[in-house]
């Protein structure tokens, strides 16, 4: 499993504190944008040199923690 601490911090100073890849300001939302929009991580590393497919990955150990915290947004029942 890959622990997303070794990539993944929050810094106030540095996108008002939102989860960023260490020694970028390319945040976890932007990363999770660009797959929901259908980019590919070859292409995501290839437009931003400075992630790795490790940092990729630790977002998504990120949000699996999240979720197992459950610091995530209740989703509503439809009926």
């Amino acid at each position: 499993m890959t622990d997303w601490r070794l990539y993944i911090h929050s810094d106030p100073a540095i996108l008002l504190g939102k989860p960023t890849i260490k020694g970028t300001r390319i945040s976890v939302e932007l990363i999770l944008e660009l797959l929901e929009s259908g980019w590919s991580q070859e292409a995501i590393i290839e437009s931003y040199p400075h992630l790795s497919e490790a940092s990729i990955r630790a977002v998504f150990a990120y949000l699996r923690e999240c979720i197992g915290e459950e610091l995530y947004f209740p989703l509503e029942i439809e009926h």
